[in-house]
C-alpha cells in the first residue's frame, strides 16, 4: 500500500496531525539553514580575518618585526608549536619575552606569501591548513625559500581569536619513502 493510499484510509484528525507536524518539520528546518546561514557568515568572516592576520603576522616575522608580530598574534595558555625543524613540540609558557625577541633577531629580510589550501570553522575555533612561501634569512644563514606546510589552529577565548597550535613542515616538495624512513630513523 502506498503513502496516499494510507493516508486517504487514516482518521481525518490523524491525518491532520501529520500535516501538521510535517508543515512544522519543514519550518524548522528552514529557520534552522536560516541561522546556519547566519552562522557560517560570520564564521567567514572570522575564518577571513584569521587568513589576513596570519599572513600579515608572519610576514612581520619573516622581517624580523617581532613587535608587529606580537601585536597581531597572541597565544593561549596551551599554546603548542610543532617547528619545521622538528625535536620536542614547545608550549606558550616558553615564550618569554626574551624568546620572542630572539625569534625577532632569527629571522631577517624576509619576503612572505601564503596559499591558503583549506580552511575549517566553528563558533569558538578555526583551522587554517596553508602553505607558505617565504625567502628569507633564517639564523645567519643566507636568505633562501622556505616553503612549510603549516597547520593554524586559532580558538576564540572571549572576543578574541588566539592562536592555540601550529605545525609547520618543509615537505611542500614532497621526499621518497626511502627519505622519510631515514629521517625517521634519525639518519637524515
Amino acid at each position: 500500500m502506498h503513502f496516499q493510499e494510507k493516508q486517504s484510509q487514516m482518521p481525518t484528525s490523524r491525518h491532520n496531525i501529520l500535516v501538521a507536524a510535517s508543515a512544522g518539520l519543514a519550518a524548522l528546518e528552514i529557520a534552522s539553514r536560516t541561522a546556519d546561514a547566519g552562522s557560517n557568515s560570520d564564521h567567514e568572516t572570522d575564518v577571513a580575518e584569521l587568513i589576513k592576520r596570519s599572513a600579515d603576522s608572519n610576514a612581520a616575522l619573516m622581517r624580523g618585526d617581532i613587535d608587529t608580530y606580537r601585536t597581531l598574534i597572541s597565544y593561549t595558555d596551551d599554546f603548542t608549536l610543532m617547528s619545521p625543524f622538528g625535536g620536542t613540540p614547545s608550549h606558550g609558557s616558553e615564550y618569554t619575552p626574551e624568546r620572542m625577541e630572539a625569534m625577532g633577531r632569527f629571522f631577517k629580510n624576509g619576503i612572505f606569501k601564503q596559499e591558503v589550501v583549506q580552511s575549517y570553522a566553528s563558533a569558538d575555533m578555526v583551522v587554517l591548513a596553508i602553505i607558505e612561501h617565504q625567502n628569507v634569512e633564517v639564523g645567519g644563514l643566507p636568505a633562501q625559500e622556505w616553503p612549510l606546510r603549516v597547520t593554524l589552529v586559532y580558538r576564540r577565548e572571549g572576543s578574541e581569536w588566539r592562536l592555540a597550535h601550529r605545525h609547520a613542515d618543509p615537505l611542500v616538495g614532497g621526499i621518497s619513502l626511502e627519505q622519510a624512513a631515514a629521517l625517521a630513523r634519525g639518519d637524515g
